[in-house]
C-alpha cells in the first residue's frame, strides 16, 4: 500500500487534463478598448474586415476649379432672320409651317397688291421715256455741233435725261427689293404678286400670317433660324468673372432633356460690360464642342466653367465625410485605431476631391481611402453609448 498516494496523484492529474480549452476566437472577438480621444475610434479585427477598409496616401492631381453659371442656348444674330414685307400687301398664300426647313431664297409667302402693278407700270414708262430722252439728247448734240440748235435746249435735254435715268434706277431698285423679276418685266410681263423669300437657310421658328391678311412693312411675318452655329450665352456673376478666360472648357446640362448627361463647350468670348438688371452679371459665350443637332435655341442650361487648375492632393469621395461646417477624413494611427482629421474640400472631378488639411501633424501615409463612413458611424455609436 505504500504506492497508494502516488497512484491517487496520477489519477487527479489525468482528470485535470480533460478540462475543455477556451476558444481561440475569444481574443479576436473581444470588444476593443475605449478610445483615448473623442476623435478616435477603435475596431476589432472582425469589424475591420467587415468595413473593407483601404488605406493609402494622397494622390496628386491637376484639379480644375469651377465657376457656376446659368444661361441659354442661342444663335448668332446673323443666323436669325425676321422676315417682313418691303411694301404692304395682302397675303395670298403661306408656303411654310413652323419647324419646316427652308433654303436661302426659298418662298415663305406670296403677297398681292395693286401698288405692285403700279410700280411695274412706272418702271416700264420710265424705261420708255429714257429711250426717248436718249434719242432727244443725241439730236440736240448734233444740232449743237452744227451750230443750229440753242445751247439751252441741249442743256435741258441733258437734265431731262439724267432725271429720268435716276427715276428708272430707283424704280428698278424698288422692284428688285420686292423680288419682281426684271427680265420678265422687260419683256412686258406684269405680275400682280410678289414672293416673300428667306434671306438665310434654316428652320422656320414662327409664322404669324394667314391668307387674306393685310401686312405692313412693320409687321414680322415669319422668323427663320440657322442652327449651324449654336452657342451658349451664360451669365457669370461679378465675383467670378475675373477667373473666366477665352479657351476654357465648359460642361453643361439641359434640365429639360431629363438627362444627367454632360455636354461640352468652349469659351470664345467674354463680355466687357455688365448686363442690365438687378444682378451684376457679364455675358460669356461658349461654342458647342462638337456642334449638335439635338439641342434647340432658347433651351435653359446649367453650366460649370472649368477655370485654370493646379496640382492638389486628392482622395476618393468615399474617403471624405461631410459633417456641417467642416469635412473629415480618417487615418490609421495603430493597428485597430483610427483618428479623425478636419479638412477643407476643393473641386471634385471623376470621383476624386481635392483636400486641404486643417489639423497639424496628420500622418498622410496611412489615410483611409475607402470606408470612412463606417468609421464615422462607429465613432458616433461609441459617443452615444457614453
Amino acid at each position: 500500500m505504500k504506492y497508494a498516494p502516488l497512484l491517487l496523484l496520477l489519477l487527479l492529474t489525468a482528470c485535470g487534463s480533460n478540462q475543455p480549452a477556451e476558444p481561440a476566437e475569444t481574443a479576436a472577438t473581444a470588444t476593443p478598448a475605449a478610445p483615448a480621444s473623442p476623435d478616435e475610434v477603435r475596431l476589432s479585427p472582425a469589424q475591420q474586415k467587415a468595413a473593407g477598409l483601404e488605406s493609402g496616401a494622397f494622390v496628386w492631381k491637376n484639379m480644375t476649379s469651377d465657376v457656376q453659371a446659368n444661361g441659354v442656348i442661342d444663335v448668332p444674330p446673323q443666323n436669325m432672320a425676321s422676315i417682313s414685307a418691303i411694301m404692304g400687301g395682302y397675303v395670298q398664300r403661306v408656303a411654310v409651317l413652323p419647324g419646316q426647313r427652308v433654303a436661302k431664297g426659298g418662298t415663305v409667302a406670296v403677297l398681292r397688291h395693286p401698288d405692285y402693278i403700279q410700280l411695274q407700270q412706272q418702271y416700264l414708262q420710265s424705261k420708255a421715256r429714257v429711250q426717248f430722252l436718249t434719242q432727244e439728247l443725241e439730236r440736240q448734240k448734233i444740232l449743237d455741233a452744227e451750230d443750229v440748235g440753242a445751247k439751252r435746249k441741249l442743256q435741258q435735254a441733258r437734265a431731262d435725261y439724267a432725271a429720268e435715268q435716276a427715276t428708272l434706277r430707283a424704280t428698278s431698285a424698288q422692284l428688285q427689293l420686292l423680288g419682281v423679276p426684271l427680265g420678265r418685266l422687260n419683256q412686258g410681263h406684269i405680275t400682280p404678286t410678289v414672293a416673300l423669300t428667306s434671306p438665310i437657310g434654316g428652320y422656320v421658328k414662327s409664322v404669324s400670317i394667314n391668307p387674306g391678311q393685310y401686312v405692313s412693312p412693320q409687321d414680322v411675318l415669319a422668323e427663320v433660324v440657322n442652327r449651324s452655329e449654336l452657342y451658349l450665352e451664360l451669365k457669370v456673376f461679378e465675383r467670378d468673372i475675373a477667373k473666366v478666360k477665352v479657351g476654357q472648357r465648359v460642361l453643361f446640362k439641359i434640365p429639360s432633356r431629363g438627362s444627367n448627361e454632360d455636354l461640352a463647350a468652349r469659351v470664345f468670348l467674354v463680355g466687357k460690360a455688365f448686363n442690365d438688371g438687378p444682378q451684376r452679371t457679364v455675358s460669356v459665350h461658349a461654342r458647342l464642342e462638337p456642334e449638335r443637332d439635338d439641342v434647340l435655341p432658347g433651351q435653359y442650361v446649367s453650366a460649370h466653367i472649368q477655370t485654370a487648375g493646379r496640382r492638389q492632393p486628392t482622395l476618393p469621395e468615399d474617403a471624405v465625410v461631410q459633417a456641417g461646417e467642416f469635412s473629415y477624413i480618417f487615418s490609421q494611427t495603430s493597428p485597430g485605431t483610427y483618428r479623425r482629421h478636419r479638412v477643407q474640400t476643393g473641386p471634385a472631378e471623376n470621383g476624386d476631391v481635392a483636400i486641404t488639411l486643417l489639423d497639424a501633424n496628420t500622418d498622410t501615409t496611412r489615410l483611409i481611402r475607402h470606408g470612412a463612413y463606417f468609421l464615422d458611424a462607429e465613432m458616433k455609436k461609441g459617443q452615444e453609448e457614453e
